[in-house]
């Protein structure tokens, strides 16, 4: 939401780039520590490939982590 809505307005309407290359770089890095986080998981809870895939998924969609998070995750808390 913060690259989103913050971040690329400053770049493209008023000239920094530079919002968007360090809530870039965190976005990012939160990115793979999900995908790493959801590897580990699928191991520990013993995951289908379908729940693994299903989960990707959701990082990328918009919201779809909401979803995942609702039909997936709460079974295995």
């Amino acid at each position: 939401m913060i690259l989103l809505f913050i971040a690329m307005p400053l770049k493209y309407i008023w000239g920094k780039p530079e919002a968007v290359r360090v809530v870039g770089g965190i976005h990012g890095i939160l990115f793979i520590l999900f995908i790493f986080y959801i590897m580990q998981a699928a191991i520990e809870k013993g995951w289908t490939r379908r729940e693994v895939m299903l989960a990707v998924l959701s990082s990328v969609v918009p919201f779809g982590t909401f979803y995942a998070d609702s039909k997936l995750f709460k079974k295995y808390q």
